[in-house]
């Protein structure tokens, strides 16, 4: 009797122990369950594409030439007719880079009366490109890196530029500066400035 009561223990205990075992993998495949369904996407490999990167910086493709610019920006329609006048468009559109010095509207006004009317004629375009292409400076020069003295233009004279009191270009004021384009950068002055071997009262003679 003795051995079949141990005999009987020793059943009921392994069939505990098997029953506690099943009970403890039932609850870990539960909880890998959860794991595996509740992973975040993010761990996925990424997808990957074929389709072409742009490296070039978005604001190139926004910002047009020099000639486009001066168009837009409506304070320089003075400038833009002088300019298709003297045939400076293509020029002022080329890859440069230009720095150039734009007299306003109001800078042109401010000319002895009949000068601005003088310069658009076919007979003075020689003229007329002489006293713009006195206005462009060959590279791109923003405002906090002009130094005083004298520089060279595209016209082939020197003007003299200072920061005395601001920038000046031989003495007119630059009122706007760096206004951006494709090929350069424009400084909007409140004067236009002559060559020295221009002389106005001859143009209106």
């Amino acid at each position: 009797m003795k051995r079949t009561t141990t005999t009987r223990l020793s059943v009921g205990l392994v069939a505990g122990l098997l029953a506690l075992t099943a009970c403890g993998s039932d609850g870990d495949d539960g909880a890998e369950a959860t794991t595996e369904t509740e992973a975040p996407a993010a761990t996925e490999a990424p997808v990957e594409t074929d389709a072409p990167v742009d490296t070039e910086p978005m604001e190139d493709a926004a910002v047009g030439t020099i000639v486009d610019v001066a168009v837009a920006n409506g304070s320089f329609n003075t400038l833009v007719a002088a300019v298709t006048a003297a045939d400076l468009a293509e020029t002022l559109s080329s890859a440069g880079p230009f720095t150039v010095f734009a007299p306003t509207d109001d800078a042109f006004a401010a000319l002895p009366d009949g000068l601005v009317d003088a310069l658009l004629l076919p007979e003075n375009k020689d003229v007329l490109v002489k006293i713009l292409t006195y206005h462009v400076v060959s590279g791109e020069v923003m405002a906090a890196d002009v130094t005083d003295g004298d520089v060279a233009t595209v016209e082939g004279q020197t003007v003299a530029l200072s920061t005395a009191d601001g920038v000046t270009v031989n003495g007119a004021t630059v009122i706007i500066a760096d206004v951006p384009a494709s090929n350069g950068v424009i400084h909007a002055i409140d004067a236009v400035i002559l060559p020295p071997d221009v002389d106005p009262a001859a143009l209106l003679g």
